[in-house]
């Protein structure tokens, strides 16, 4: 096997941006607001504002005292994401934004739009500690973690591009840059200010937010825990030991096996069935024994809770990995159904806007 580079846990030391409104709890909210002088009452008036209306400027809340809102912006609403490349493709139907964060950091956001709905492809981490070879994110590392505030403003400004258009943001997914589950707490809080009801949250269903993880298995059956309905989507990209371990370097800590238990633990707390995410790679993994065996082991330990997600591999410039042929991701699929287990492929959206994740920020870093 080849030698890759070591998954990073924990971020470097880079700069948190100031506390924003969206990383405080009601009551430190209450309590923030009754330093600068303001009521009780002002810390739901500005959650239906941000939430709401998806209003993040304190001076165009007008039912907030005029001279306490300059007061309240440079207190409790630091500017998190400034805008720094907008492309587009799918005739417009299809956004990838660049953003640059208070310390520099640059962050990806997808808005996808279809027929019966608008999906939010979200990060949860600057970067990517898990060090996966064939994802532009993976090969740039792990820059921090996200705050809770710079994660849920990502939708705020995906739902008011919606409601500009007449339309709303229905489905969230941390498919991102990032590793979800490596940011635990924030994701966590994150998720619950995403779909709890007006004036606590933005409102969108927990069954239309879907949670990512390469597999850290401890934190896949904490996430049962939860009392969430979100769906889990699990990145195995093969069934066996040997070649995850060099796809997916966290397997050295957590094998298939673990990974697959712990989410037929998570579908039997929650009723959700679990989604795994499998990118198929020309003559790395596509094989028929791979698909027998995918099809075998998730039949036998997930049953009838479980669905494959097969996506077809988004090169980045100057990577070895390349898509398989459409033949065989036909053939792929129809000996995974074969084995009882649903299996479908991703609509890829965006393919020439660099839609991989990571490939807009390495192409700015790059310059």
């Amino acid at each position: 096997m080849s030698d890759f580079p070591k998954i990073q846990l924990l971020a470097p030391k880079r700069g948190m941006p100031p506390k924003h409104f969206a990383d405080l709890s009601g009551e430190e909210r209450i309590a923030a607001l009754q330093e600068l002088g303001l009521p009780k009452f002002s810390a739901n008036q500005i959650a239906r504002h941000y939430y709401g209306k998806f209003e993040a400027d304190p001076l165009a809340m007008t039912d907030l005292p005029e001279n306490q809102r300059q007061r309240v912006k440079d207190a409790l609403f630091p500017r998190l994401l400034t805008p720094v490349r907008e492309v587009e493709t799918d005739d417009g139907d299809t956004t990838k934004t660049l953003w640059r964060l208070h310390d520099g950091i640059l962050l990806e956001s997808v808005l996808m739009r279809y027929p019966d709905r608008a999906t939010l492809c979200i990060s949860s981490q600057a970067g990517c500690g898990m060090a996966c070879p064939f994802c532009a994110t993976g090969q740039g590392g792990l820059d921090r973690n996200l705050s809770t505030a710079e994660i849920v403003d990502q939708v705020r400004e995906a739902a008011a591009k919606m409601a500009s258009e007449g339309s709303r943001l229905s489905n969230i997914v941390f498919m991102g840059m990032g590793e979800p589950l490596a940011n635990y707490n924030r994701v966590i809080s994150a998720v619950r200010q995403i779909t709890s009801p007006n004036p606590e949250g933005f409102g969108i269903s927990q069954r239309n937010v879907t949670v990512s993880t390469v597999g850290l298995a401890p934190q896949i059956r904490k996430l049962a825990d939860e009392g969430l309905s979100c769906t889990l989507a699990v990145s195995l990209h093969t069934p066996d030991d040997e070649l995850r371990d060099e796809l997916v370097p966290m397997n050295n800590r957590f094998a298939v096996a673990d990974v697959l238990d712990a989410a037929r633990y998570y579908a039997e707390q929650t009723g959700r069935r679990v989604s795994i995410e499998y990118a198929l790679i020309r003559d790395i993994n596509d094989h028929d024994f791979r698909a027998d065996m995918l099809g075998r082991k998730l039949h036998d330990t997930l049953g009838s809770l479980v669905h494959v997600n097969l996506i077809p591999l988004n090169p980045t410039p100057g990577s070895k990995w390349d898509a398989s042929p459409r033949g065989r991701q036909d053939e792929f699929v129809r000996r995974v159904i074969a084995q009882g287990v649903p299996c479908t492929v991703r609509d890829t959206k965006g393919q020439e806007i660099a839609a991989a994740c990571g490939q807009l920020a390495a192409e700015e870093k790059t310059g």
